[in-house]
């Protein structure tokens, strides 16, 4: 069967459901702020982290909890990073009881993640009280309830599902993602969800992962900042039925690529979803000497900030693409660099060879009107290739962040 899209996010897959509740901890009593996620069976489990040197006490007890490579549920909250704490730990810790004695599991078969304001205390009794309604809430249908609820700067959920078949079994591959700023990760970025239904050992799923994400995660950025809580995990319950995928092959492989269409999708969601943005940028190098060396030059380019302000204000600057080529450290000729720009509005070519050349600038400007832009550079040195997601810089971006806390 070819893979195909489903409805259901997290939920999609067999075995699995989850919930969303407003328990207190974000004053705004419309907001879901707790979300549960729950496996009906023990499941492979892996996840990649945070990069940051700083980082929030619920990933070191995720990675402890991840040591044996079973999981069965994931609680998260909103509003508070329980990051730069001195109580962080107990607190992480005391989440991880709370949902596994109201859903019936090990404590430490709980993924635990929070996101939010960093350095102030979390207080565990809105959650302690939460437990108990966001636990009786779970559904099969609970997928957009969860989203909901992790969201922070978010302007709209992010979810999605794809169905497709391994040894003869129909197995899905559903997650949630939330993820607007602080988004410039190097191993895993925002928090991310994923959950599937196939049979596939912890060290090949902890494979697949780490594999994933340098084409995926580790290539978007919304305004060069590495957050603190960063994660991306991912439990497989093997309740399809399909022969356990234990080593590489093509089942593996068939597997990959339904974990890299859902992470492409949630990418360009969260890229898109960038605090003020009103552009998703997606930047594709070719011709590079090698992945590496595209990957570089593509995250130079959603990276700049000049370049990102120039998409904003509909400015055919192509001479920001080539400055930020140049600075990436990346080996490249650029006397052999082609830049152009391609959206529904059409295409345009601004550079050959390291040069510009003569363009319309009626139609770059039409090019550059639309929502979604892609900025193609060819490198003229070899077969690398490589995208990145990014998104642009807005006047309200700043004003974002500049009252995040208030």
């Amino acid at each position: 069967m070819d893979m195909k899209i489903v409805s259901g996010g997290v939920c999609a897959a067999k075995g699995f459901s989850a919930s969303g509740y407003h328990c207190g901890i974000r004053k705004n009593r419309t907001k879901k702020d707790l979300a549960l996620i729950l496996s009906r069976v023990p499941a492979s489990a892996a996840a990649v982290y945070t990069t940051n040197l700083v980082k929030g006490a619920p990933l070191t007890v995720t990675k402890e909890n991840l040591s044996d490579g079973i999981a069965q549920a994931v609680i998260c909250n909103s509003g508070n990073a329980n990051t730069c704490n001195d109580n962080g730990l107990e607190i992480a810790r005391a989440m991880c009881t709370l949902a596994a004695d109201a859903v019936g599991v090990k404590a430490q078969d709980v993924i635990v993640a929070s996101t939010g304001v960093i350095g102030q205390k979390l207080d565990i009794t809105p959650i302690a009280a939460g437990i108990g309604p966001l636990a009786a809430a779970l559904s099969e249908n609970g997928s957009a309830a969860a989203c909901e609820a992790i969201m922070t700067t978010d302007t709209h959920a992010k979810e999605i599902a794809v169905e497709f078949e391994l040894s003869g079994k129909t197995c899905r591959i559903g997650g949630i993602a939330k993820g607007s700023g602080m988004i410039h990760p190097n191993m895993a970025t925002m928090l991310v969800f994923l959950t599937t239904d196939a049979a596939i050992s912890p060290e090949m799923l902890k494979k697949a992962l780490s594999g994933d994400i340098q084409n995926t995660f580790n290539m978007i950025s919304v305004d060069g900042d590495t957050s603190t809580n960063d994660m991306v995990s991912i439990m497989a319950n093997g309740l399809a039925g399909n022969e356990p995928v234990t080593a590489p092959g093509e089942d593996f492989e068939t597997f990959m690529k339904a974990l890299n269409t859902v992470n492409v999708y949630l990418c360009r969601s969260i890229a898109a979803d960038g605090e003020g943005a009103t552009k998703l940028l997606e930047c594709s190098v070719t011709g590079a000497l090698d992945t590496d060396t595209a990957r570089t030059v593509a995250k130079s380019v959603i990276c700049s900030s000049l370049t990102k302000a120039a998409m904003f204000g509909e400015d055919a600057n192509w001479g920001r693409v080539l400055c930020a080529i140049g600075y990436s450290g990346a080996p490249v000729d650029v006397m052999k660099v082609g830049v152009t720009f391609r959206s529904a509005g059409g295409s345009v070519t601004v550079c050959e060879n390291g040069a510009g050349i003569p363009f319309s600038e009626e139609l770059a400007a039409k090019v550059l009107h639309e929502s979604e832009i892609d900025i193609l550079i060819t490198l003229g040195d070899g077969n690398g290739s490589a995208t990145a997601w990014g998104c642009d810089l807005t006047y309200e971006y700043v004003k974002i962040n500049g009252e995040y806390r208030t």
